[in-house]
């Protein structure tokens, strides 16, 4: 069985990443989003294992000195992070795996796992960018500066990342996603695993020829 791959996919707010991975898992099998650990409070209609796994604290703090964790931030008082073990049950099940984190998440899992393919999604504008964020128009001025603040931040970490991605029309973007995933399933080293018995018969003498 051939392994699956790790995908981290990054994006600032508003760039969209959201609905494109929901589109991408949708769209192609044996793909998944990595369900992270959390010590946040669980909410109503959220269960538990799906939209997150919901540990306590010092279940968590244990997590990270037993190195457990291919990243974890603390977010204001809670605590998020990713299971190595999870990630790699999935990946060794010939799963392709998607981590959607933040670029110091991104840094942390290339420093375990270098074979990680980083994709980065760009908004098509710094102009189409703020009218995404502001189209709930319900939030001050101040609010929105310090979210496009905090967009430009992001995105100035574009070139730690693999692959760009531009979501300008999404569908064009959502193909170029599929594409990514589809290629990588193509290398010769994950054909020649998923299909090692078709390549010995293929290459296997016919009898009676010389």
């Amino acid at each position: 069985m051939s392994q699956g791959t790790l995908f981290i996919i990054s994006a600032p707010s508003g760039a969209g990443k959201t609905s494109l991975v929901r589109e991408l898992i949708e769209s192609l099998d044996g793909i998944q989003v990595s369900v992270s650990h959390t010590t946040r409070v669980q909410r109503e209609g959220e269960v538990d294992g799906v939209n997150y796994h919901f540990i306590q604290v010092p279940d968590f703090k244990a997590m990270i000195e037993r190195g457990e964790l291919f990243e974890y931030a603390r977010v204001f008082d809670n605590y998020y992070g990713t299971s190595c073990q999870a990630v790699q049950t999935l990946l060794d099940a010939g799963q392709d795996v998607i981590l959607e984190i933040d670029w110091q998440g991104a840094q942390q899992v290339r420093e375990k796992m270098p074979s990680a393919v980083s994709i980065f999604i760009l908004p098509p504008s710094r102009s189409e960018l703020e009218r995404r964020l502001s189209s709930r128009g319900t939030d001050e001025h101040a609010v929105i500066a310090r979210r496009m603040r905090d967009a430009v931040s992001e995105m100035s970490h574009f070139n730690e990342y693999d692959y760009l991605v531009i979501n300008d029309d999404f569908t064009t973007a959502l193909q170029e996603l599929q594409s990514l995933v589809i290629s990588r399933r193509l290398t010769r080293a994950a054909m020649q695993a998923r299909h090692a018995p078709l390549l010995d018969a293929l290459l296997s003498q016919a009898p009676g020829v010389e």
